[in-house]
């Protein structure tokens, strides 16, 4: 028979607590999760009924933690922590050539300078086995918070994440977005406004991606309305090739163009005037750059990058492998 210890904490139910923390919504746990919103409930009542009492309270339409749910909060996350530092001491004491690396990359972004780094940290550090993650945004953080990920590689500032203590980050450079569209005359203009901009039909990502929390900010701030998308997909790849066949405007991260420049046929690309722009860099938890073969990575990668500005390393990657193209 299950202890009450084991009825709590044999399950994923302090996944969903810890994500319904964090929205403060059923609703958007609920997709951010992939389940239903009575399967996300019925959890959170197991929860409830396991500790003997309300984790959560309604006041008019928003819902609030208890007394309770704070006490449970930071149990959860002192259980995390305890966990993460017995894992990080023992791991401390490992060879920094041998043993295994695992990194979540931020589905949106351009994975070329990264797919180039690992195949020639392999060649060099072959006894360390790396593993690479294509992920959403709640599954890094998700990832990150239960030490299943070494290192994430995401956009940054991240307003989704209330609390910086447990993290570190390190920058690897600026990234910006560029209007991806198809009229001539708009091609010749040094740069388009927002305004501009949102009098054309998008394809965008979907609500809650980053990308997407970007552009509504900034179209908020600018007191301009956002521009209306007729259809959302979760990566850019997707997103370019329905503007392709459809003439429809898009906003893209200018690496993602850059790499891809030979797929966005009859497309302009032209600027945003002011700039939209951010950062991306690796996130990961404190004291695990104090692990040999973790600190030797990170090492090697900034080695690899050479002071070289991101967008540079993108655009010579790509010129690189198009010569080599050519040439076969």
């Amino acid at each position: 028979m299950q202890t009450k210890t084991e009825k709590i904490f044999s399950s994923k139910t302090l996944s969903y607590f810890l994500r319904l923390t964090d929205t403060m919504s059923y609703t958007q746990s609920a997709q951010l999760l992939g389940i239903t919103q009575p399967a996300l409930t019925q959890q959170i009542k197991k929860l409830e009924h396991a500790v003997g009492a309300p984790l959560f309270y309604t006041l008019g339409k928003k819902l609030r933690l208890t007394d309770a749910g704070y006490t449970m909060l930071n149990a959860t996350h002192e259980i995390n922590r305890i966990l993460n530092h017995a894992t990080d001491e023992i791991q401390q004491a490992t060879s920094s050539g041998r043993g295994d690396i695992s990194v979540g990359i931020l589905a949106s972004l351009e994975t070329r300078i990264f797919e180039d780094f690992i195949a020639n940290y392999y060649n060099n550090v072959p006894e360390i086995n790396v593993t690479v993650h294509m992920l959403r945004r709640f599954e890094i953080w998700e990832g990150l918070e239960s030490n299943r990920l070494d290192f994430a590689i995401t956009y940054l500032p991240d307003a989704n994440i209330r609390s910086w203590k447990p993290y570190r980050a390190r920058k690897i450079g600026t990234e910006r977005l560029v209007f991806v569209h198809h009229d001539e005359r708009l091609s010749k203009a040094r740069g388009v406004s927002l305004k501009r901009a949102a009098a054309f039909d998008w394809v965008s990502y979907p609500e809650g991606y980053y990308l997407d929390d970007l552009i509504t900010e900034v179209f908020k701030d600018a007191m301009v309305t956002k521009p209306k998308s007729v259809a959302y997909f979760t990566t850019p790849a997707q997103i370019l090739s329905f503007s392709n066949s459809t003439g429809i405007a898009t906003a893209l991260p200018e690496s993602f163009v850059v790499a891809h420049q030979d797929e966005a046929t009859d497309a302009y690309i032209t600027k945003f005037d002011p700039k939209i722009s951010y950062e991306i860099g690796f996130v990961y938890r404190k004291d695990k750059d104090k692990i040999p073969r973790m600190n030797a990575f990170l090492s090697a990668f900034f080695e690899y990058m050479d002071g070289e500005k991101y967008i540079d390393k993108v655009r010579n990657l790509t010129t690189k492998k198009m010569i080599k193209g050519d040439f076969l």
